[in-house]
């Protein structure tokens, strides 16, 4: 379980960080819908205490959504004007609140599919605006073993406490942003705020897909086979992913195409 513990969330960090260089961007799009760090958490937290405590823990994970946009928002908007040391420090202060807020609220998938949409929208219209695409960044060794690292060491700290914090805090701390930090702090002393604010944008378009993740695991847990389970819950969430992107091209295709017929 150990050797699980410290390999399969870097594994999968590796593959998907990699990805665009190996198989192309179109492989690499799908791949970056698919929830490389919650997901594997899940898995471990359902063989180490069952499929009931695994359905609690990807409901938690679903309404987590919101604290992670919370981190998002505030690391935001404070690198504007201030160093990634003091952005990092709103960011970890507004994660916790809304962790804590979280985990007063009932455990249902609805209401926690309710906490997601809310904060997805809240995410998507009250960020920062960048015109920098950040997609293009190279990949650094040290960025990739930084990823690499962080994955391991919230795996074992979740599957570690799961027994001690229970299925709330450990759905919870699934979705702690570790490898976000890690992007965000990185990209902030390499590239500026400009660049940090257009990736914590582009990161909500993903939480959809995430989001469709964990929805799927709250009610099939219990009734399937966790490796069925896990299976479709993926495929759902690279269709779901999929169809993101497509419907965000349409809609950039038509805003260009309106912004091109205002000047003619």
């Amino acid at each position: 379980m150990l050797t699980l513990k410290l390999t399969l969330v870097p594994l999968f960090l590796l593959v998907v960080s990699m990805s665009g260089k190996w198989w192309g961007p179109s492989i690499a799009g799908w791949l970056a819908g698919l929830p490389v760090v919650a997901g594997p958490i899940l898995y471990l937290l359902v063989l180490a205490h069952g499929p009931l405590f695994g359905a609690r823990a990807a409901t938690l994970s679903l309404s987590a959504i919101l604290a992670s946009e919370a981190f998002n928002f505030a690391y935001a908007w404070t690198c504007r004007s201030w160093s990634w040391q003091v952005a990092l420090v709103a960011g970890l202060v507004a994660w916790f609140i809304s962790a804590c807020g979280l985990s007063l609220l009932p455990t249902s998938p609805l209401c926690a599919a309710t906490v997601a949409l809310v904060a997805v929208c809240f995410g998507q219209a009250f960020l920062p605006r960048s015109e920098t695409v950040a997609a293009g960044a190279p990949l650094s060794r040290s960025d990739l073993i930084g990823r690499m690292v962080a994955g391991a060491v919230l795996t074992v700290l979740v599957t570690s406490l799961s027994g001690w914090v229970g299925a709330t805090w450990s759905g919870l701390l699934a979705v702690f942003p570790l490898l976000g930090i890690v992007l965000s702090v990185s990209s902030h002393r390499a590239h500026g705020p400009v660049f940090v604010i257009s990736l914590l944008r582009g990161m909500v378009l993903g939480r959809f897909s995430f989001a469709a993740f964990c929805l799927l695991l709250s009610f099939t847990l219990p009734n399937q086979r966790p490796i069925v389970a896990f299976a479709e819950a993926v495929l759902v969430a690279m269709f779901v992913q999929w169809a993101v992107k497509q419907l965000a091209s349409t809609r950039r295709f038509k805003v260009a195409n309106s912004s091109s017929g205002a000047a003619d």
